[in-house]
């Protein structure tokens, strides 16, 4: 009978209803087809035999109610793994997991145990994924839309499972990690893109400085790594450059005209001298033939007149000339003064890409520029050279408690009394926000500890006046050592990881990396 088609044995049942005048319910033509088929059908989930069990269980508790709202999703969901948890969690809660023994359901609280996620951590978690999503983009959809199923359902009245919380997490951070790897690639694709651009514009304007400058203060902006904080110095700085070089461009392309008016105007005199040097020439040449012709003196006289009156004209226009073409010449000279002045002033824009507009500091770019030299410098000379990384203490509770501008004065105050204190061939850089790396040329590792330690002392002498306020600025420091053919970033990132040393250290100290 098992291998008779479906067809048939629903025939038969159909049959077997009527013959035996049985009323046709879903009960009785499922009894009958199971009795036909020989088999037994699988049973479907009672949801309401289970609904009436859920309105008589106990809700006074937490963890009673909590149990209950599972039990209501596990009957909507047909989820039998979440059922049975739920029946064992109501059996552990007159039960002391330590003994065995009964005990009272009021203090009966173990989400854990149940296979529940607690729910300040079911908390956090949501916060992490909604934290995320900006930095994910949006060109894929579905991972937005797993991000906020996945919120929706750690931020549920109930607490979540864990075996349910797995599954969708791991879905969702295999789908992130695909979206990750889209981000980094389009950032490192843009940087490079950048760079290339940059690159061909500080080719293409080698023989005009002031682009060229502002060029290579674009390559240093677009170069990893990337700080919000630095990303606006950096920005900041460039506003004025380009401001200062649009300015002074402006000038000099007027300079530029005036020049042309001026040349203008030059050729234009030498051309009314010479059509003047030619009439008078036409003058003399022809009286000169009359009076060759003439026979008396009265014939001569009136030639003669003719001749004075030219000579006196041709003086004229000569002396005329020659005052235009004097101050021609004196404006010239004034003009041609004024472009070098202009030059200057673009040279100095073009420099102040390699200074940090706050601070007076070197700023990345001249950092790489005199590291360059100083290396250079050490391994022809056989001298030590040490390079020390300091970034404030608390330096975001300062900016909290002072405000971005006190805080901003307080990194000036910290440049000023750098430069007071350390050696004249000492250079200050700034690194980025609140960190600065100061190259210390003939200098071992024991001097330079000795040397940002006693800038730490003078620091702590010479408090930060914030209006009436008196504040102490200190910092942590990092001091690293050149070593053999050791390239800067490195003994950077040696003297970094000394610093971080010192910071967990108590702050306020010295390391050697």
């Amino acid at each position: 009978m098992a291998d008779r088609p479906p067809s048939e044995l629903a025939r038969e049942t159909l049959k077997q209803l009527a013959a035996r005048r049985l009323p046709p319910t879903p009960d009785n033509y499922l009894a009958l087809y199971d009795e036909i088929a020989g088999s037994r059908s699988p049973q479907p989930f009672p949801e309401g035999p289970l609904s009436s069990i859920q309105r008589v269980l106990p809700g006074q508790t937490p963890a009673q109610k909590r149990l209950l709202g599972q039990f209501e999703r596990a009957i909507i969901t047909k989820d039998w793994t979440s059922l049975q948890s739920v029946m064992v969690g109501y059996a552990n809660l007159g039960l002391n997991p330590a003994t065995g023994t009964s005990k009272p359901v009021e203090t009966a609280d173990a989400p854990t145990a149940l296979g529940e996620l607690p729910a300040e951590f079911a908390e956090a978690l949501a916060r992490l994924i909604d934290n995320t999503l900006p930095a994910l983009g949006e060109d894929d959809a579905r991972v937005l839309d797993m991000a906020r199923q996945l919120i929706t359902f750690l931020r549920e009245p109930t607490l979540p499972p864990v075996a349910a919380t797995q599954v969708m997490l791991s879905n969702f951070t295999y789908r992130v990690s695909f979206a990750t790897e889209d981000q980094a690639a389009i950032r490192a694709t843009l940087l490079e893109l950048l760079h290339m651009v940059f690159e061909n514009i500080s080719v293409l304007s080698a023989d005009d400085r002031w682009l060229q400058g502002q060029a290579e203060a674009l390559m240093t902006a677009s170069t990893p790594p990337l700080t919000l904080r630095r990303l606006d110095d950096v920005q900041r700085r460039l506003k004025d450059v380009i401001f200062k070089q649009t300015e002074a461009r402006a000038r000099t392309v007027e300079a530029q005209e005036q020049m042309k008016d001026m040349l203008a105007t030059f050729i234009e005199r030498l051309a009314l001298i010479t059509a003047s040097s030619t009439s008078y020439q036409g003058t003399m040449e022809r009286c000169a033939d009359l009076i060759a012709k003439a026979n008396t003196l009265e014939e001569i006289g009136p030639l003669l007149q003719e001749v004075m009156s030219a000579t006196r004209a041709m003086a004229l226009d000569s002396r005329v000339t020659h005052d235009e073409l004097h101050d021609l010449r004196e404006r010239t000279e004034a003009k041609r003064a004024e472009m070098a002045k202009l030059q200057e002033e673009l040279d100095r824009a073009s420099a102040q890409a390699r200074h940090d507009p706050l601070t007076g500091t070197l700023n990345r770019k001249g950092l790489d520029e005199a590291m360059e030299r100083e290396i250079a410098r050490s391994r022809r000379l056989g001298s030590p050279l040490c390079l020390a990384l300091l970034d404030l203490d608390n330096f975001k509770a300062l900016n909290d408690r002072v405000g971005h501008t006190g805080g901003d004065a307080a990194l000036v105050h910290l440049a000023q009394v750098t430069r007071e204190v350390m050696r004249p061939q000492d250079l200050l850089a700034r690194y980025g926000g609140e960190e600065f790396v100061l190259v210390l040329p003939d200098t071992t590792v024991e001097s330079g500890i000795a040397a940002m330690t006693r800038l730490q002392r003078e620091l702590t002498t010479r408090f930060f006046l914030q209006g009436t306020e008196k504040v102490l600025i200190t910092f942590s420091a990092g001091v690293a050592q050149l070593q053999g053919t050791e390239s800067s970033t490195d003994a950077i990132i040696r003297a970094d990881q000394a610093m971080y040393l010192a910071k967990r250290s108590g702050k306020n100290r010295v390391m050697a990396a």
